[in-house]
Parts: C-alpha cells; sequence; structure tokens
C-alpha cells in the first residue's frame, strides 16, 4: 500500500483525511454535494498511514448519518473489476467497516451491501467478519454456500478452507455453519475446525528458539543468523542471555559489545543495558560511533529502555548531541526527567518537528513528555502539531498534551475533540471541553445515549453529569 496523499488541513478533504473533529463540523455546514464527495474521498482512498490502528471508520459512518449519504460510490467501488487484480484487504478495508458500522445503526442497504460483497467479493472474510457482529442467524446461514463453494473440494482446498476457518477474526458463523442442517456444509465445515485446531496445536509444540543448555556463544550464533534472514532476534537473545549467562561469561559479552558481529553485538548491547551493567553506556555510546545501521538502532533502542539514575544523567549530558543518540536522550528525558529537563525536552521537541515535520515517529514520546512534565511554553507546538499531523494517534497525544498546558484548551481544540475519530480523544475532550457551548452539551447527550460508543468516552461524559447523561 502506497502512502496517501493528504491535502492541506485547512482544506475540508484534509481535515476529514486527518480525522479530526473539525471536519465532521464544516462538513454539515457545506454544501451536501461537497461534503459527500469528500467522505467518498476518504472512504474509497484509505488515507491512514497505518490502517491497522488507527480509527476512521465510526467517524466516517457517523457521518454519513448526518448527512443522510447514499452508498453508491462505495458499492461501485467494492465491485469494481480491480477488486478482482488488487486483493490487499487495504483497499476495501475501511469501506466495509464503515459499512458495518453503518448496519449496527439500521441502515439496511449497508447490510444489504456487505453480504453481498461476503458472497462475491476478493475480501470476503472482512465483510463476513463485519456481518458476525451485526447480521442474524439466517442472514450468515445464507452465505455458507457462496463462502464454501470458494473452496474446492480436493486437498488443497480443503487445507485452505482449515486455514480460512482458523484464522477467522469472528468464529460465529464458522460456529453456525458447523451445525447446518445441510450435511454437506456442516461436515466439510466441521472437519476444517478440526484441521484447524490441529494446526494450532502443532504451532505451539514446534521448538522455535534456544533450549536448556545453551551456551553464551550459541546464542549469539542464533542471533546473528536471524539478522541474516533479516529478523530482529537480539531481543528474545538477550532474554536467553539471562537465563544462560553467568558472572564468568561478563568478559565475553563485554568483548561482544564492544567488536562482536552484528547479531552478538546488538544482543550484548540489550543485555548489558536491561541488566545496568556500569559499562553498557560507554558501549552504547561507542556502538553509535562506529557500528553499522542495525547495531546503532539496537544501541539506541537499548538506551531508551534503560532507567537508571546513571542513564538519565547521560541523558541530560547527550540531549544536545546533533545525532540518533541525542534523539533517543530527548526522549529519555520526556519520558523520565524532571521539573529541571523541561528546556532540554522542549529543545528537542521544536528540533524534531523544525527537523522532521509533524509526523516524526519522536514526537509521540516528546509530546507526551511535554505533557508530564506541563511545559507550558510549549503550547504553540503542540498546537501545531495537533494541526497539522496526519496521524490521529499522534493529534490525540497533542490534545493530551495540551490538556495539561494550555488554558485555552477547554474553550478550543477540547470541543472539536468531542467529534474526532480517536475515542480516546473524544474522551479527553468529554472530560475538559466547556460546557458554555451548546455544541457541546449537544454533542455530549450524543455520545452518552450511542450504542456504538466506547465506555470509556461514556464514563467520562457520566463524570461531567453525573450517572444520567440523558437528563442534559
Amino acid at each position: 500500500m502506497f502512502d496517501p496523499v493528504i491535502a492541506p488541513s485547512g482544506t475540508l478533504l484534509g481535515l476529514l483525511q486527518r480525522g479530526r473533529g473539525d471536519g465532521t463540523l464544516h462538513a454539515l455546514t457545506a454544501p451536501r454535494a461537497e461534503a459527500l464527495a469528500a467522505l467518498n474521498h476518504c472512504v474509497l482512498r484509505d488515507p491512514r498511514h497505518d490502517w491497522q490502528v488507527e480509527n476512521r471508520s465510526l467517524y466516517y459512518a457517523r457521518l454519513y448519518l448526518d448527512l443522510n449519504g447514499e452508498l453508491d460510490a462505495i458499492e461501485a467501488h467494492l465491485f469494481d473489476a480491480e477488486d478482482v487484480l488488487d486483493t490487499d484487504e487495504s483497499r476495501t478495508g475501511l469501506a466495509l467497516a464503515v459499512l458495518g458500522h453503518l448496519a449496527s445503526y439500521g441502515r439496511r442497504d449497508a447490510l444489504e451491501l456487505l453480504r453481498r460483497y461476503a458472497a462475491h467479493g476478493s475480501n470476503w472474510a472482512w465483510a463476513l467478519d463485519e456481518l458476525a457482529l451485526r447480521d442474524d442467524d439466517a442472514g450468515l446461514r445464507a452465505l455458507a454456500a457462496p463462502v464454501l463453494a470458494r473452496f474446492a473440494t480436493d486437498p488443497e482446498g480443503e487445507a485452505e478452507l482449515a486455514v480460512a476457518v482458523r484464522d477467522a477474526f469472528e468464529p460465529r458463523p464458522w460456529r453456525l455453519w458447523a451445525e447446518d442442517p445441510r450435511e454437506s456444509i456442516a461436515t466439510r465445515v466441521r472437519a476444517a475446525q478440526e484441521t484447524g485446531c490441529f494446526d494450532r496445536w502443532q504451532r505451539q509444540m514446534r521448538p522455535t528458539g534456544p533450549r536448556p543448555g545453551w551456551s553464551v556463544r550459541a546464542v549469539f550464533e542464533w542471533a546473528q543468523q536471524g539478522i541474516e534472514r533479516g529478523a530482529a532476534l537480539h531481543v528474545p537473545a538477550a532474554r536467553c542471555l539471562v537465563a544462560v549467562a553467568g558472572p564468568e561469561d561478563r568478559p565475553e559479552i563485554l568483548q561482544a559489545a564492544r567488536n562482536g558481529i552484528d547479531g552478538a553485538r546488538c544482543t550484548a548491547l540489550r543485555y548489558l543495558a536491561d541488566s545496568d551493567d556500569p559499562a553498557a553506556l560507554d558501549l552504547i555510546e561507542a556502538a553509535v560511533a562506529d557500528g553499522p545501521t542495525v547495531v546503532v538502532e539496537a544501541a539506541v533502542d537499548a538506551f531508551e529502555r534503560m532507567r537508571s539514575i546513571a542513564a538519565v544523567d547521560r541523558a541530560r549530558g547527550w540531549a544536545q548531541r546533533p545525532d540518533v543518540i541525542g534523539a533517543a536522550a530527548g526522549r529519555m528525558l520526556a519520558c523520565r526527567g524532571g521539573a529541571q529537563d523541561s528546556d532540554l525536552v522542549l529543545g528537542a521537541l521544536r528540533e524534531a518537528v523544525r527537523g522532521e515535520g509533524p509526523d516524526a515517529p519522536t514526537l509521540w514520546t516528546l509530546v507526551d513528555g511535554t505533557g508530564r512534565l506541563g511545559i507550558a511554553c510549549a503550547a504553540p507546538v503542540l498546537r501545531h502539531i495537533y494541526r497539522e499531523t496526519a496521524s490521529s494517534h499522534l493529534r490525540g497525544r497533542a490534545a493530551r498534551a495540551l490538556a495539561a498546558t494550555d488554558s485555552s484548551f477547554a474553550a478550543g481544540f477540547a470541543v472539536e475533540c468531542l467529534w474526532d475519530c480517536e475515542e480516546t480523544t473524544r474522551e479527553i475532550a468529554a472530560r475538559h471541553a466547556e460546557t458554555g457551548d451548546a455544541r457541546v452539551v449537544e454533542r455530549l447527550r450524543r455520545l452518552a445515549t450511542d450504542p456504538a460508543e466506547e465506555d470509556e468516552v461514556q464514563t467520562a461524559v457520566r463524570s461531567r453529569f453525573g450517572p444520567d447523561a440523558q437528563a442534559m
């Protein structure tokens, strides 16, 4: 999947792509045709950089409801010829998830569209999972024949069916079909369930790593094999060293951390850092100076995990370095520093935004630390990140930090956060938004009574207005 093209944050499309609450508020006052065009663009061209963790489906489904939007564009997208050519679930996953929420809200057209796609579409398994949560038994039973027809009745087809049953996110349809009165259907599904259970047992029993009795050298060799295969095994290898290594092995581990092969060096650095070895910090600094990329990354990661006073003190000395260890030091101080480190954390935050932009991965930790330390003068930078980032998770972290640092948050961004795509951001807003704005009271009332809303959000609403939120 290619990185999506995100429109400027000042446009309706850009707001909706980001999942910002202002996107919904602007769409509801824009010409309906323009709002629906922007909404369809988002649903059919998933704007998320990480579609597996960022939320958009409920946000878009609610806007379809508010706009009384038709589903013609979604239908055309699902049943386009490209569905056969591009079977990656990211092409249709967002649209199917939106239909699932709409079906929960009683949209019969969405339910029927999900049923059709489960019977005929390439990403049928996702559609079936959505239906498993929303459809009745009769609707699911009607899909048994078309779904099973996808799998040949030869050994290869039966093996594929067993994998589909084993990996199903929602098992309800398969359980229904295993009890289907049509014996040909029930027999195939029960056989697939038994095969899937056996496969799972085999995977659990199959050994995949070091055994008791391994030496330090054997653990290092295993880690190196992982690097040669493109797998990062130094983390589990370091855990193995905890069980394998004794005091007499420390010289060998120190030597590996200084100039061992990549797998051994990464493993040794992680082990020494996790055990707060007094040599760890100097060895990490040396690895950053002369190690290859894989070793540098392992060294930086090992440093950031350290919890000792010595590590925090070293971070204060490294924080202004213009390299990866300097950036890591800023993140460490954001997590574990004190009030005296506020200037260093603020400097790291500003430098990250200037150098890498509002979507830099390092900002997640720095934004959290800014809020933790209550750095009030960071509010302008946090507002910039909130507005511009394409990551709804980072925006939520910025909102949390603003709640702790910006006196204008409750009357400003907190209001639009009530319409945000992320439930954690809506929860923050529910706890902070000023109720003098009539939109806030009405929105809180709707969140409190919406069956699709998360429990944490509704709990936050009740904390503001008492248990009977409907009486607001």
